[in-house]
């Protein structure tokens, strides 16, 4: 094989002129009959026995080019591109033969997409604004109270009516014009009142009844009931009320602490409460002021990206919600039957993400290339065994599976944000509306970005040189 030329055709465009000599290609030809000729029936021969040459006399001497192409074709363009010395994307490749012979070999041509030249803006000194994180007691006495609510049991009440908050088990059935309505029946049903579960009025006519009362409930269907032969219509509901239960709430103190949680002591339950929630709006924090930060550096981005690009990110968050449905028990095709959509229509969902993220990923890349940003081994080793742990395999299939290089680019890119974070100027506002200014403090660590090859060449079959000897 051999690179015979490269040639710009546009913006991020080029053709590769490809050749291939003519002992490679018989060699390919040989190994195209090897598996293929089996199939050919040549009469005077038992189908797939007749030799290379009778297959060729009989069918013509292309019989089996393309099958031959097929075998080296993969592997010649990706020489060609290392030989080009191009950094490509995934991308569609056209395919031009120029000429093919089984004594001259084979000249084609393919046009493939290459990364795009960008230029960036000031990523240095950016200026951001950082909310003030604090917790407050009384965020602590909510997340408390939710605790003792999911904590809490259900006490039946005898000596009293029904009340607003109370839970009632009650038989209903329901009649419209006389009749019984499908649906309109249940048994001992569960219902808290004041809800609003069931249709408007439903449940304060419950409010005031005890326990053991027969009455009837009239209320009138909304005009938008989903049931339309319901809808706008009015109703009588017979009921039997045969339980009122109330919430009974556990006193919190510190056997409340002891019985929820690790802790000994309410004080250490608390203590415990606020830290936790401090970390939680200390990262919601950092990523509004990251999110802030990336927007200026994707907005200061010059330069003309493919979009193949775009295509490949919103693709692969296609894939990913995929998975992520599967793992759950559901597949795509059918979500999309249940939100009522098409792929196409719920691919471009992906589109403001995949371009904010394919702007940043590049952007990111341009810094580590201005500041000469490189990763360690040390690093790189500790990366691998993060995924290992993470993934729960082998250190060494991680490695096999993931280029050293690809870690490299994550980390390097990892280190590109820290830098940028480092650098900025941030400014906290506090309650008063004071606003400080102060440079933002230094990461020990990068946070990795992901791990799934962005710069991959896709490879395709040539096209038809022949008719294949099977359809002749």
């Amino acid at each position: 094989m051999s690179l015979k030329e490269t040639k710009k055709l546009e913006t991020n465009k080029y053709s590769l002129e490809i050749t291939v000599d003519g002992e490679k290609f018989r060699e390919a030809i040989k190994q195209a009959y090897k598996k293929n000729g089996k199939k050919i029936n040549v009469p005077g021969f038992r189908k797939g026995k007749a030799p290379l040459h009778m297959i060729e006399t009989y069918y013509g001497v292309e019989v089996f080019y393309e099958d031959a192409m097929n075998l080296i074709y993969n592997d010649v363009v990706e020489e060609a591109i290392k030989e080009s010395g191009l950094r490509t994307i995934e991308d569609k490749m056209d395919f031009d033969l120029v000429s093919i012979s089984k004594e001259d070999g084979v000249d084609f041509k393919i046009t493939v997409t290459t990364y795009p030249e960008i230029e960036i803006g000031k990523y240095k000194g950016l200026k951001a604004n950082k909310p003030v994180v604090e917790v407050k007691a009384a965020e602590i006495t909510a997340e408390l109270n939710q605790m003792a609510d999911r904590n809490s049991r259900m006490v039946s009440v005898e000596d009293r009516p029904a009340k607003k908050g109370d839970t009632v088990v009650i038989d209903y059935e329901g009649f419209a014009d006389g009749k019984a309505f499908d649906g309109g029946k249940a048994e001992a049903q569960s219902l808290e009142l004041g809800s609003n579960t069931f249709i408007p009025g439903f449940e304060d006519q419950i409010i005031g009844k005890n326990i053991g009362d027969k009455f009837d409930i009239n209320v009138t269907f909304p005009e938008d009931y989903g049931a339309k032969e319901l809808a706008g219509k009015e109703a009588v509901f017979k009921i039997n009320l045969h339980e009122i239960k109330v919430k009974e709430l556990p006193t919190i103190d510190d056997e409340f602490a002891k019985d929820v949680s690790e802790f000994d002591t309410l004080k250490d339950l608390k203590a415990d409460l606020k830290k936790k929630a401090l970390e939680r709006k200390q990262h919601a924090a950092d990523e509004a002021v990251e999110n802030e930060l990336v927007q200026q550096i994707v907005d200061g981005i010059k330069g003309e990206i493919p979009e193949a690009m775009f295509e490949n990110r919103m693709n692969a968050a296609v894939e990913d919600f995929a998975y992520r449905l599967q793992s759950q028990g559901m597949s795509l095709d059918l979500y999309l039957k249940y939100t009522n959509s098409t792929i196409e229509d719920f691919r471009k969902t992906f589109r403001p993400q995949a371009e904010m993220q394919v702007k940043y990923r590049l952007a990111l890349e341009k810094i580590v290339e201005l500041e000469k940003i490189v990763a360690d081994d040390e690093a790189v080793e500790k990366h691998y065994e993060e995924l290992a742990a993470q993934y729960g395999v082998d250190i060494e299939k991680v490695k096999s599976a993931i280029p050293k290089t690809e870690i490299e680019k994550d980390i390097a890119v990892g280190k590109a944000i820290d830098l940028v974070k480092e650098n900025a100027v941030l400014t906290e506002k506090a309650d008063d509306g004071e606003a400080e200014k102060k440079p933002a403090a230094k990461k020990t660590s990068a946070k990795t970005a992901t791990t799934k090859k962005t710069s991959a060449t896709k490879t395709t079959t040539a096209k038809k040189t022949t008719k294949k000897a099977s359809d002749k």
